[in-house]
């Protein structure tokens, strides 16, 4: 009996190449958003990165970009407060949001980001997939569910990512991914596929980078 989210397979030799054309070209940051009126125009699809603080997002795009300080570009003061803006060309935005949970800020500071992810998640027509990050070292939380539920409501359709695979053995591998299936089940805009990856060892940065490639 085949499992319930299984593991996205290889992609097609055409998608890989489309991955890798989209992401061999010209990726550009547009700006850090800290307000929804201050949003780019809804003039081309997006994909979105949610995570947990510390979860790796960052060094997640910086591998699916090829450019070792491109998720730093804006990193000013208050860059964890800002939905950053990344263009992968004319084809799409990649958005890099605030990571949630823990975060070493102000309570209201926090209150206010965590308000703005929220709204961006609820309100943008054009948002396509959210990428919801997830240590493959400690499987889904609680906090994660709160967005996961916020997505359900909002039916944007989201996939996880399970970071960090190369930091833990088979075993253990194997066990985060049977907590994150009977979690997903809770939540209907589930995409019926899990992503592994490993920022550090290239691991499923190809597939991932056909799945944004193939995105209408």
């Amino acid at each position: 009996m085949s499992l319930p989210f299984p593991i996205t397979p290889e992609p097609s030799p055409e998608a890989a190449e489309a991955g890798r054309k989209l992401f061999a070209g010209p990726v550009d940051f547009v700006k850090g958003v800290v307000a929804m009126d201050g949003l780019p125009p809804a003039d081309r699809l997006e994909i979105c990165f949610a995570g947990r603080s510390n979860v790796g997002k960052s060094s997640l795009i910086n591998a699916l970009t090829g450019r070792k300080a491109l998720a730093r570009t804006s990193n000013t003061p208050g860059r964890t407060q800002e939905i950053n803006y990344f263009a992968l060309g004319t084809h799409s935005y990649l958005v890099d949001l605030p990571g949630y949970g823990f975060a070493r800020a102000p309570v209201k500071v926090v209150e206010r980001w965590q308000s703005l992810i929220k709204t961006y998640l609820a309100g943008r027509a054009t948002l396509r997939r959210a990428f919801v990050l997830i240590d493959t070292r400690h499987g889904v939380k609680e906090v994660d569910h709160e967005i996961m539920a916020l997505l359900d409501r909002a039916a944007v359709t989201f996939q996880v990512v399970l970071t960090k695979a190369d930091k833990i053995g088979t075993a253990a591998r194997e066990k985060t991914l049977a907590q994150t299936r009977a979690a997903l089940a809770r939540h209907p805009a589930a995409f019926p596929e899990l992503l592994v990856t490993s920022s550090e060892k290239g691991e499923g940065i190809a597939n991932l980078r056909a799945l944004i490639a193939t995105m209408e």
